[in-house]
């Protein structure tokens, strides 16, 4: 039997590597860089991501190297007012009753050294996959490699390869959709912000009519994202002229910040692929497929949650024999229905309430918030809907 290729080292496509792999099905697992990068990204891990992650034994080793956040906060920067949600709420809906902090290069780093240890899998670094052509029950894999061109013959071929992917690129599909003329700023600091704010918890939505901002904390650093004016000069949100004006206004003090670490400046997207089999046999998960702007920290998670999504179906498929056409049309309905639905809508309805600048606008979302969190019961359908539980458990109830 041809292995199952996937093109693309990120949490998506290891989480697709290891569950075939660990299901007896031979994969192959490529990517175009020569090393796993190191870069901050995706952060969280939302509950229904690590029952999935549990399932390849990773969550144990993540929750280690993370920070667990058993509760997370919605403020108002002008009234000070925080509604927190307690993921304790969620016990007995998941093993995992919080949001776990953890940089993705730890899941793909942990993941890729299982894979390489794996009788079943084998990872290609400097395999670029630029293209494919189906034959009757296979499709060839078309990689620029450092030493030329390279084909790999594969029973399924999995595009995992991220927004720009060539896998759907090559396959003529539309990524349907809009860029936000503004992009995000990321900045990450080892200042002790929860020395400075009363009752700060690890993760914050910041709103405010003048300038809103997320604060997030991982084990070693705080991750503060912030929007920018529109402006073709984008460089300079990448200053010290700039970003300490704004790290200044969370919080005042004696001198520059002289610990920022890390500083990316990135576009945002709201795209969904036309179709997500883009061939008889080629299939797209993750960015490749969907891609959102970052509040609710939903994109690597529902890219995870298609992985796994499509890995079942291609075990039914391959190990007891169900029409794979069947198999990849489900996947396409439930997953790509499910992104539109609300991974999409969620995402664009947290952005818009984030930037509002009307007051009333502001003063209205602040309460329905805090409406939210005022019994256990509202709380957890909240959170029920914040978490993916719910997306997760809609999605393989399409049939």
């Amino acid at each position: 039997m041809n292995p199952i290729v996937i093109a693309g080292a990120g949490p998506v496509g290891c989480a697709a590597a290891l569950f075939l792999a660990n299901s007896g099905l031979k994969v192959i697992l490529l990517e175009g860089r020569d090393e796993l990068p190191l870069d901050l990204r995706a952060s969280t891990f939302h509950p229904p991501t690590l029952d999935m992650l549990s399932q390849l034994d990773l969550t144990d080793d993540m929750i280690s190297a993370g920070l667990v956040v058993p509760a997370y906060q919605y403020r108002d920067r002008r009234t000070n007012e925080i509604a927190e949600f307690h993921m304790n709420r969620l016990e007995g809906e998941t093993k995992f009753p919080f949001r776990l902090q953890c940089e993705q290069f730890k899941m793909t780093r942990l993941s890729v050294k299982r894979l390489m240890e794996h009788p079943n899998a084998e990872v290609r670094f400097s395999h670029q996959v630029v293209g494919c052509m189906e034959n009757a029950d296979s499709v060839d894999v078309l990689c620029f490699t450092e030493k030329g061109e390279v084909r790999i013959r594969a029973s399924f071929l999995i595009g995992a390869d991220g927004a720009d992917s060539n896998v759907r690129r090559s396959s003529g599909v539309m990524y349907e959709g809009t860029t936000y003329p503004e992009r995000f700023l990321v900045t990450s600091t080892t200042f002790p912000f929860e020395d400075h704010f009363e009752n700060l918890s690890w993760v914050n939505y910041v709103s405010d009519p003048d300038e809103w901002c997320v604060l997030l904390k991982t084990v070693n650093l705080w991750r503060v994202l912030m929007p920018t004016p529109v402006d073709e000069d984008g460089e300079r949100y990448l200053s010290d002229d700039y970003i300490q004006p704004r790290l200044q206004r969370l919080v005042k003090k004696e001198g520059d910040y002289v610990d920022i670490s890390h500083r990316t400046l990135y576009r945002v997207h709201q795209r969904v692929a036309e179709k997500y089999r883009v061939r008889d046999r080629v299939v797209l998960v993750g960015d490749s497929a969907h891609i959102n702007n970052p509040l609710g920290g939903m994109g690597m998670n529902g890219g995870v949650h298609d992985a796994v999504n499509l890995a079942e179906k291609l075990v039914l498929v391959l190990k007891h024999g169900k029409d794979y056409g069947d198999q990849l049309d489900l996947y396409e309905r439930q997953r790509r229905g499910i992104c539109i639905k609300f991974v999409q809508e969620h995402t664009k309805n947290n952005k818009a309430l984030m930037e509002a600048t009307e007051e009333e606008i502001q003063k209205r979302r602040q309460a329905e918030l805090m409406k939210a969190c005022s019994t256990p019961e509202l709380e957890k359908e909240f959170l029920m809907r914040a978490s993916m539980i719910n997306s997760v458990r809609d999605s393989y109830a399409i049939q």
